[in-house]
């Protein structure tokens, strides 16, 4: 049987010992630094495809807000053109683009019209009534124009992050006219 203080001077010495051997410990370290790097990377890239979506949803709610002229579906599809071109869309993405009002009386939003071009449904009245939380507090029978995009993201390396969609939700106040129109004002 084998004597507990052999054993301690073994572990002790083993401990103790600093000799080793260079491309045996390149050959642990080094995938654990490669995976780190590429792991570091793929967040970085993936917090800056977030900002530069939300900064291309905010440039086609900005645009959409300055018309004064009814739009129409293909000024909708050059809008979402415009938002794959500005995002650097890696796959399929979506705009949704409504006119809102808050109605005081029952204490809800209520839509205008909504229309999409892409795979989203349109908002309907019902859709919106609740959403006094998510859209900013308005005076009775103010408008804003409501953008929402979703825009699919896939990380460069396989590292732990998955594939996802990015949504954005902008909303903004007509800036020229007292409300948008689509296709022509009631």
């Amino acid at each position: 049987m084998m004597n507990i203080s052999y054993i301690r001077s073994r572990l002790i010495g083993f401990l103790r010992d600093d000799e080793g051997n260079v491309a045996m410990e390149a050959m642990i370290v080094l995938p654990v630094m490669f995976w780190t790097f590429l792991s570091v990377f793929s967040i970085f890239d993936a917090f800056r495809t977030y900002s530069i979506n939300n900064k291309a949803a905010y440039t086609i709610g900005d645009s959409i807000s300055r018309e004064t002229a009814p739009i129409d579906q293909a000024y909708l599809n050059g809008s979402l053109q415009l938002f794959e071109y500005l995002s650097r869309s890696q796959g399929k993405s979506t705009l949704r683009v409504s006119s809102l009002y808050y109605d005081a009386d029952q204490d809800k939003f209520k839509t205008d019209w909504s229309k999409v071009s892409g795979s989203k449904p349109e908002l309907s009245d019902d859709a919106v009534a609740g959403w006094t939380t998510k859209l900013p507090v308005i005076p009775d029978n103010e408008r804003i124009t409501l953008v929402e995009t979703w825009s699919r993201y896939d990380p460069p390396f396989k590292t732990g992050l998955e594939e996802r969609e990015i949504k954005n939700f902008v909303f903004t106040r007509p800036r020229f006219a007292p409300r948008v129109c689509w296709t022509e004002c009631d």
